[in-house]
């Protein structure tokens, strides 16, 4: 059956499915920096392209910021949505994901198979700190635009000190999305768009594609229980992680290395480390993760896992967020729910360090990475270089 277009209503050329895969598989072997690659997804589809005008973008933009999942490959999503349907939004997301499960994917099998080595041993003890100060870097770029007001500092510092004394995130965050409806006052929101009448045919593809998603749950579930199990997990990470996706990382944390013990804290950082030197969004961690406690088969069902509930949020919520974003009480939580990653980041950043056996050298490389990374050096340098320098300072 033909799957339906979702369009707008500006007289837009619209491209191939095959002309979309091809440009965000193009975009996506030169992903790095996360959601700094929205600048590079606009320049392909309004500016290049004109697919979508920038009143559209922009709308996109908001709605992905304000829904779980990896905003960079969700606007990949969502370019394909408002120009080819569901098939457009799995053509880009798929394009714009594969070369990141790719390199991960290699880079796993490697680690796998050599990460006893000692050059290999002193290239990631370098790497670890490079994770602590990337991502103490990423806590403060995240809060000072999050974290704003009273209201959302309280909310960070209870967050960050719940998940200390072992309250699972998981409880955290949908607590801070209600408290903050309390706590939060005056948030503006963009008056009500005009009445527009949601077309019922356009959830029907979406509601086929979660029957078809269940199916595959179940047969998880019959054929091999512990990849349901880490398909199962994966979800609720991915479902939780709003704000982007450094904000998946204190809930995979809290998951594999706290309560399941997967792998420990060292190893979950050299999978991050991994993860920063492909290209593609953070959350590609899972298929490491994946790998390493599954082979190929556990890799391919963390990574379709860890984006397929985004992929669906942002499939059923896109129709109906003219009327979504004029609401306060969405504002509001949504607000709520981002000052607490600040926190839940916090932790991970101080979890991370204490991992790592400080010294001198250590130090004075994360001091250099984190002066990079202000100066907003390109995120592959700094690890590349960072890794080569580490393989000589720690042999």
């Amino acid at each position: 059956m033909r799957l339906p277009m979702i369009l707008n209503n500006s007289k837009m050329p619209y491209p191939s499915l095959t002309r979309l895969f091809l440009s965000f598989l193009r975009l996506g072997l030169t992903a790095f920096g996360g959601p700094a690659m929205i600048v590079y997804i606009k320049e392909l589809a309004v500016k290049k392209n004109k697919w979508l005008n920038e009143e559209r973008f922009k709308d996109g933009v908001v709605l992905c910021q304000s829904i779980p999942g990896a905003t960079a490959i969700q606007m990949a999503a969502y370019v394909g949505l408002k120009t080819k349907g569901l098939r457009g939004a799995l053509a880009s997301y798929i394009g714009f994901g594969l070369p990141a499960f790719a390199f991960i994917l290699l880079f796993s099998i490697l680690y796998n198979g050599y990460h006893n080595l000692s050059f290999v041993q002193s290239l990631f003890a370098g790497l670890q700190v490079i994770v602590v100060a990337i991502i103490a870097q990423a806590t403060y770029s995240f809060g000072k635009n999050i974290a704003n007001s009273y209201s959302s500092i309280i909310i960070a510092v209870l967050s960050a000190a719940y998940l200390g004394i072992g309250v699972s995130p998981f409880l955290v965050i949908p607590g801070t999305g209600l408290a903050s409806i309390l706590l939060f006052r005056n948030i503006k929101s963009p008056p009500p768009a005009a009445d527009r009448k949601v077309e019922l045919w356009k959830i029907k593809p979406i509601i086929a594609l979660l029957l078809i998603l269940l199916t595959g749950l179940a047969a998880l579930y019959f054929i091999n229980f512990d990849s349901f199990i880490l398909s199962v997990l994966m979800m609720k990470i991915d479902l939780f992680a709003f704000g982007g996706g450094y904000t998946s990382l204190p809930l995979m944390l809290h998951e594999i290395v706290g309560v399941r013990g997967w792998m420990d804290s060292k190893t979950f950082m050299d999978g991050i480390a991994l993860g920063q030197v492909t290209p593609g969004p953070i959350v590609i961690t899972a298929a490491f993760v994946g790998y390493l406690l599954q082979g190929f088969g556990g890799s391919l069902v963390a990574t379709i896992s860890i984006f397929t509930p985004s992929f669906l949020i942002l499939t059923i919520t896109t129709p109906f967020f003219d009327r979504l974003k004029s609401s306060p009480l969405f504002l509001k939580a949504t607000q709520g729910i981002l000052a607490s990653f600040v926190g839940l980041l916090f932790f991970v950043s101080v979890k991370f360090g204490l991992a790592v056996p400080w010294d001198v050298l250590r130090v004075l490389l994360g001091v250099v990475v984190l002066i990079a990374l202000i100066k907003k050096i390109d995120l592959l340098y700094i690890v590349s270089l960072g890794g080569i320098i580490s393989i000589w300072l720690f042999s």
